[in-house]
């Protein structure tokens, strides 16, 4: 397998960039970035994509496709244990209220 993966961008050769140009004088063109697979980027977007512009537009042109994958047909629901809420009081005269969930491990 290769060590480099080309962005998958949908426009990534249209930006004008210089590290992008390629070719003899007189026949140039504008070439997808060549993006390196290391330790960095081994389980992260960026093993794919050159820049975060290159991923949106991606996302972008197939968001529908990729739902269509695997869709959500109903809501997704975590257990929690009663809040529980504090009054806090400042030294100014104000208060707050803070509230903490807790999940319940179903472990």
């Amino acid at each position: 397998m290769s060590d480099y993966n080309w962005c998958h961008g949908p426009s990534c050769h249209t930006n004008k960039t210089q590290d992008r140009i390629r070719g003899v004088k007189g026949s140039k063109v504008l070439r997808t970035r060549k993006i390196p697979e290391n330790n960095w980027n081994r389980d992260y977007w960026t093993k794919y994509f050159c820049s975060q512009g290159c991923m949106l537009h991606y996302i972008q042109t197939h968001i529908n496709k990729v739902i269509a994958i695997a869709p959500r047909l109903e809501a997704l629901e975590t257990p929690i244990e009663n809040p529980v809420k504090t009054k806090h009081e400042t030294g100014y005269g104000y208060s707050y209220t803070t509230t903490e969930i807790k999940a319940i491990d179903n472990a």
